[in-house]
């Protein structure tokens, strides 16, 4: 069978899916790894191993299907960190999206007209998660590695130069290092001045259809000759892989976190927000915003009440939950339990239930902890339409797919059509789509027959709850941000 893969590495996992020269995905493989914290506030990777898992994604899925894909194109997740030297050999731990120990460097940052400044020349919200924030904090924390490093490279990078043996970086994935001017489309030089480098420890940027083909021994399962594109970023593919790459329809995937993205033909910068504008290619941004707590929420909850929850628990819970109305009695819940980016980006904030009652029963708990995850992303949303054309549909993927109730009360907050256009495998079928494209098998990203795809209409009556509540809800972080952040301080963070 003649196909493509799309290899996503991601935070927790490397999945790589096939997908039919007719746009068709029909087999995947994904191999597990971890992570490490070795401090409060660290969240480390080994990236050895991640790229042995890489290997080993390509490998089962030629296992299962039988033969070698025709091209491989890459999606990996975003903001990673690794400093290197010149044989690209690592010379600490790679530091994740997740890593919160520059979070004072990005506050600070936030507050003046040069961080300004540098978010609306980049499109990358000051964050702990940037790689300039990230690079700041070992100049001035760690002198020795960084003086010690060649160049900072994500794990993209570090798999490409395994492969190639060249550095190399796509613009996607250059667009959310805060270092890359996204309007000029080269390293910018305010961000490269304050982090206290020169494009020199940067790897050279190429488009996001860059094609090098493959011809070492250590792949020897691969035809020789195999093309590779270099891809995009996770979250830009899976727009594509979601088929929500034109104006008008956003795509929100949750997984363990969440997103909310929409294609634009121009950055959609929104300063109180700070949300992001990441390129996918030459005619098209992706802009959006991140949230820290989707499924990670739900989990959280679900070991509260069974401590070792297995899959039919969830499917228990979703049933408890579809027996209370809408708004929960009006019970709400903040979401941030590992504190919050967009639209508020803030890392001292925390997860809170208000409005309890005697009346309310763990189901309620229950109903509004899925409620707060729609409102934060619903928060999110307001803040990209803002400035966006008007959003009248929403492609979905990711853990949220699985369950029709928890789409529908994302349909009922934000007051969309949502569309399953996809499982959680978006991002690596995002990636499939560029790679027939960039060998030509196709002269266009496929569009969707959204009649045959199953739809979620939003509920009047339950839309009309749902408007009330997020006025409350946005009203609480206001409230309540000072008592949070003397909370974060009390518990020696």
């Amino acid at each position: 069978m003649k196909y493509v893969l799309g290899v996503d590495v991601g935070t927790g996992s490397v999945k790589a899916v096939a997908v039919n020269l007719q746009c068709q995905s029909f087999e995947d493989h994904q191999v597990y790894y971890p992570f490490n914290s070795p401090k409060p506030g660290y969240h480390e990777q080994d990236p050895e191993q991640i790229r042995a898992a890489f290997i080993a994604s390509i490998k089962g899925i030629i296992e299962k299907v039988g033969n070698p894909p025709l091209a491989i194109s890459l999606s990996s997740a975003m903001h990673s960190l690794i400093p290197v030297d010149e044989h690209c050999q690592p010379l600490a731990p790679m530091i994740t999206w997740a890593d919160s120990r520059s979070a004072e460097i990005a506050k600070s940052l936030r507050a003046t007209q040069k961080g300004l400044s540098i978010y609306k020349a980049t499109g990358t919200p000051l964050h702990a998660m940037s790689p300039l924030c990230k690079i700041i904090w070992i100049r001035e924390n760690d002198p020795e590695l960084f003086n010690s490093t060649y160049k900072f490279i994500s794990i993209k990078e570090y798999i490409w130069h395994k492969l190639f043996n060249e550095f190399k970086l796509d613009q996607s994935n250059a667009s959310c290092t805060g270092l890359f001017n996204i309007d000029q489309l080269k390293w910018h030089n305010e961000a490269l001045e304050l982090a206290g480098i020169t494009d020199r420890s940067l790897s050279n940027v190429v488009a996001t259809d860059h094609v090098k083909k493959y011809n070492e021994q250590e792949l020897n399962f691969l035809t020789p000759n195999t093309p590779f594109i270099i891809g995009a970023s996770d979250g830009c593919l899976a727009n594509l892989g979601s088929m929500a790459d034109k104006p008008g329809i956003a795509a929100i995937t949750i997984g363990t976190s969440g997103a909310v993205r929409v294609a634009s033909s121009k950055p959609l910068p929104n300063e109180s927000s700070m949300t992001f504008s990441y390129i996918l290619n030459k005619e098209t941004y992706i802009c959006g915003g991140p949230i820290n707590n989707g499924g990670i929420a739900l989990q959280w909850w679900l070991k509260n009440i069974k401590p070792e929850p297995a899959d039919g628990d969830y499917e228990q819970l979703f049933q408890q939950i579809a027996g209370v109305p809408a708004g929960s009695n009006s019970l709400l819940f903040l979401p941030y339990l590992t504190g919050e980016r967009a639209p508020i980006w803030d890392s001292e904030s925390c997860g809170t239930f208000f409005g309890v009652k005697l009346q309310h029963t763990q189901a309620h708990f229950s109903r509004a902890v899925l409620e707060g995850i729609c409102y934060a992303l619903k928060d999110v949303l307001d803040a990209v339409q803002q400035n966006s054309v008007p959003i009248t549909q929403i492609n979905v993927s990711g853990g949220i797919v699985r369950s029709d109730l928890w789409v529908q009360t994302l349909a009922d907050i934000t007051g969309k059509k949502l569309v399953i256009v996809q499982s959680d495998d978006a991002s690596a079928i995002g990636a499939a789509f560029m790679a027939l494209k960039s060998i030509g098998i196709i002269s266009e990203y496929p569009t969707s027959n959204f009649g045959r795809l199953k739809t979620f209409e939003p509920e009047p009556a339950n839309v009309a709850v749902y408007a009330q509540s997020f006025v409350i809800y946005k009203q609480l972080y206001a409230n309540l941000k000072e008592t949070m952040h003397k909370v974060y301080e009390m518990n020696g963070n």
